[in-house]
């Protein structure tokens, strides 16, 4: 009997042990694919979807990490392709855009929080992901309030699929409105929640639209700062610890490395194209990290809320880029 269950043991490890192998090459052979130029953005996102729900991350522990660091290194690399002069014009054109939309959707988030009841932590995370730079606000902004780990998944998960989302049907949108570079780029950086979704679907509408979708982004995250400092006030803890994305200097240094510097100019296809496998990677990990249980753990009153903040804020913007930019 004691040989019958060593010998089954040893059975069902070794089955164990080749499921976790299968889904260890096929994490393999989708990060080599994702680093060539035939996979977009969204693509690897699909993919991602594809290998959460039927073979699992094999490192999923890692994968917030590894996604941060990532994602901004790829931003950091995208600057060595854009200019200064064309920076400064984006960024003016949409500082009025920003402000607007931030505490619009700011406002609209809390009463939808308000009119669901859903947990008041939960619903001002889901707005500050909608309102600034997704994930990246989310994760600033949580110790701060002192969200609970469970507040934080909801707001993360209703975040990234509405992400999935915007980066596959914003440039078929932008085309059947027939918005130049200029506008799709702008209505990315207004209404896409996170910098990696902004910036692959920029990327596919058109050099300009990356340009101008990215500095608008980015000087939007900047907006983090003083919305945790006013978030400490709301939920009265003042003594939270805010993150600073210190990763947009460095995007700064770039393109004005780019802009000055004459000898960077036989590096940056290189460095460009580093930088976008590097964000196409991104987005199949954050794809590979939606796993069923954390699509089933957001519920629905927090993912509808989302849903029509974003709906929202998404035709209001678009309205605006058609009318005035």
């Amino acid at each position: 009997m004691d040989n019958h269950k060593h010998i089954s043991g040893n059975y069902s490890g070794l089955l164990l042990n080749l499921a976790e192998g299968r889904r260890k090459v096929i994490f393999i052979i989708c990060t080599v694919l994702c680093l060539t130029p035939f996979v977009s953005p969204a693509v690897a996102l699909v993919m991602g979807l594809v290998v959460a729900q039927f073979s699992g991350h094999p490192y999923l522990h890692l994968n917030h990490k590894a996604t941060h660091w990532l994602l901004q290194l790829s931003v950091v690399g995208l600057g060595f392709g854009m200019n200064v002069h064309s920076a400064i014009r984006a960024g003016k054109e949409g500082v009025l855009f920003t402000i607007v939309s931030i505490v619009l959707t700011l406002g609209i988030g809390y009463s939808l929080g308000k009119f669901f009841k859903i947990e008041k932590k939960t619903s001002f995370l889901i707005s500050c992901g909608t309102a600034i730079c997704g994930g990246s606000a989310i994760a600033a902004v949580s110790p701060v309030i002192k969200a609970e780990e469970k507040q934080i998944s909801v707001a993360l998960g209703c975040i990234f699929i509405l992400n999935s989302v915007a980066l596959v049907i914003f440039p078929i949108a932008g085309h059947y409105f027939n918005l130049s570079e200029t506008q799709f780029g702008m209505w990315c950086a207004l209404a896409i929640h996170d910098t990696s979704s902004v910036v692959g679907a920029a990327s596919k509408y058109g050099g300009h639209a990356l340009e101008i979708a990215t500095t608008v982004k980015l000087t939007r995250a900047l907006w983090i700062v003083p919305v945790a400092f006013v978030s400490g006030f709301i939920f009265r803890n003042n003594a939270g610890k805010i993150s600073i994305p210190y990763f947009i200097g460095f995007f700064l240094l770039a393109m004005i490395a780019n802009t000055y510097i004459p000898e960077i100019a036989a590096l940056r296809p290189f460095l460009i194209y580093i930088s976008k496998a590097g964000l196409t990677f991104t987005l199949f990990l954050i794809g590979a990290g939606l796993s069923r249980k954390v699509l089933t753990s957001i519920g629905f009153k927090p993912l509808l809320a989302g849903l029509l903040l974003w709906l929202l804020i998404s035709a209001s913007a678009l309205y605006a880029v058609i009318h005035l930019v």
